[in-house]
């Protein structure tokens, strides 16, 4: 299991929703792997990783400052932890919206040990005074603390022990090229295939004591939307219902009849996600239509529909962001079990998402 703590993100409303509430952090805690052995998934980043760790070891230095972009819930947050232990430092995990003032930031690097990490959540929420201070403290272990104002200023150069920058975004075009150039390794984490999602589901029911059965695991997997934390929460979820309703062994059976009480459909879409779906295909033949249109259509703020469901939607290939407007693609039609008006369809009986 991989994931991420986020430590300003409140708790999400959605089963399906990737950011983690109080509870998800909770059980993260005692499921997160400890290694990189043990971390599933990422194999490409995980390799780049290790030689960088190993050389860093062999050397007797810190680790180069590491840069992890990617969606939430994806494995940011456990791979700095794993980071620490691989070089055997001690870790300190704050976020970019914590540090307000450049004086907040020298607060916490003039605190830190020789060899020690520090996890910057999304670091590209970091004041902008902040940030350029970082770039010196990156560079050069030293950071110019300001005493006094006006023409009386006075800047005191502050020496720092060498220490290993772990930045985490979800945003990384937002970073500044001169922040992104100071990172020695940069990584982006992917979305977990179904496979991967399974063996995810399978270690973290070991960890719970649940008895799963194969085709339980490949059902909550392909739910997931590629995001071990999802696969996490809906386990926990399923794991309930089987206590309930069933005997505590979940099937694949159990498992589609639980994840059908929290609406949760075969492809990962949650009610919001259908709601827009079925609003973009009955109300409005498949558009196009405006995305304020669409909210109001279904009840949910702008940026709502256009922050939490479209990103998933579109990912799926489920719904078009098109000059015009939203469209739907002949895969949501299928989806719902609709068949597209001819009005929406070009000659070759595929729908036309431009209006050509």
């Amino acid at each position: 299991m991989n994931w991420d703590d986020t430590t300003d993100t409140p708790a999400p409303e959605r089963l399906v929703g990737a950011s983690a509430d109080r509870e998800d952090q909770a059980v993260e805690a005692a499921l997160r792997p400890k290694d990189l052995g043990e971390f599933i998934g990422q194999e490409k980043v995980r390799e780049q990783l290790d030689l960088v760790l190993r050389a860093a070891r062999a050397r007797g230095a810190t680790a180069d400052h590491v840069l992890l972009s990617g969606a939430p819930g994806l494995g940011k947050t456990t791979l700095s932890m794993i980071i620490a232990a691989e070089m055997g430092a001690p870790i300190r995990i704050t976020s970019g919206p914590a540090i307000q003032h450049a004086g907040d930031l020298a607060a916490i690097l003039s605190s830190l040990q020789e060899g020690e990490v520090l996890f910057l959540d999304e670091i590209h929420r970091m004041s902008r005074p902040a940030e350029e201070m970082l770039y010196m403290a990156m560079e050069d272990f030293r950071v110019d603390v300001i005493v006094g104002k006006g023409p009386g200023a006075t800047a005191i150069p502050l020496e720092l022990p060498p220490f290993t920058l772990v930045g985490a975004t979800t945003r990384a075009g937002l970073l500044p090229p001169p922040l992104r150039d100071r990172f020695g390794f940069t990584a982006h984490m992917e979305f977990y295939e179904p496979h991967e999602l399974e063996r995810v589901v399978h270690r973290s029911a070991h960890l719970l004591d649940v008895e799963i059965e194969p085709d339980g695991a490949a059902e909550i997997a392909g739910r997931s939307r590629g995001t071990p934390r999802i696969a996490n929460r809906l386990l926990r979820r399923v794991r309930d219902y089987a206590q309930v309703k069933a005997d505590g062994l979940i099937t694949r059976e159990i498992a589609a009849a639980a994840l059908a009480v929290y609406e949760v459909d075969g492809r990962g879409l949650d009610r919001l996600d259908r709601a827009v779906l079925e609003a973009l295909l009955k109300l409005f033949g498949g558009g196009p239509v405006g995305l304020s249109t669409l909210a109001v259509a279904v009840g949910e703020e702008r940026e709502t529909v256009e922050e939490v469901a479209e990103p998933f939607l579109v990912r799926e290939g489920l719904l078009a962001r098109t000059p015009r407007g939203r469209v739907a693609t002949p895969a949501a039609w299928a989806h719902l079990g609709l068949t597209p008006p001819r009005s929406v369809t070009g000659g070759n009986g595929q729908q036309d998402l431009f209006g050509t």
